[in-house]
């Protein structure tokens, strides 16, 4: 945890005293039947989320470092700049693995019906593909919005879901590209 990686077997060995790697490995074996390791595919270890009051210790957040690659509107679309701004430290409850995320600050009020307001941070998860009535973060022309798809038979809507009513619908044909889904809003 300390470091952001498993340990070897002689790592292992090594900080907890051991004379042999034998007894870092079945150390390593025990934590793997209590569901706390696993072995990937590569036959490296990882380590697996669990609730660590069940071993009798205080809990821990994970997290992962996600960029915040700029501003998105939630109105008219705007030019897309992909420029990393910081990276925050995110749960990984939130930013749930695996997946690769990112945050984008959000600009203007045609979601705010769903609890996205100007200023607040939008994580989201980076994939080309979503459902319909997910809330997404769309591509269209070399420019970004986030709104709600809906998807019909010949098109998709990219519904603005707002007080103000000035926001109206963006149809679009099937071929947009969708940049990612929102997971979780951040209130800023």
């Amino acid at each position: 945890m300390k470091y952001g990686k498993m340990p070897s077997v002689r790592e292992l060995m090594k900080e907890l005293n051991y004379k042999s790697p034998r007894s870092a490995s079945v150390v390593m074996q025990k934590l793997t039947e209590k569901g706390i390791l696993k072995k990937k595919k590569d036959g490296s270890t990882q380590f697996i989320q669990y609730d660590i009051d069940e071993i009798g210790d205080t809990p821990q957040e994970q997290t992962v470092k996600v960029p915040l690659l700029g501003t998105v509107t939630c109105g008219l679309p705007i030019l897309a700049e992909e420029n990393i701004e910081a990276e925050l430290a995110v749960s990984t409850k939130v930013a749930k693995q695996p997946g690769k995320y990112y945050l984008l600050k959000t600009q203007g009020d045609s979601m705010n019906q769903k609890g996205i307001n100007d200023g607040d941070l939008v994580l989201v998860k980076h994939q080309n593909h979503a459902d319909s009535g997910d809330t997404i973060v769309a591509l269209i022309d070399d420019e970004v919005t986030v709104k709600e798809l809906r998807i019909n038979n010949d098109n998709v809507v990219l519904l603005p879901r707002s007080s103000n009513k000035t926001h109206t619908p963006i149809i679009l044909s099937k071929n947009f590209v969708v940049q990612g889904v929102v997971v979780s809003v951040i209130p800023m």
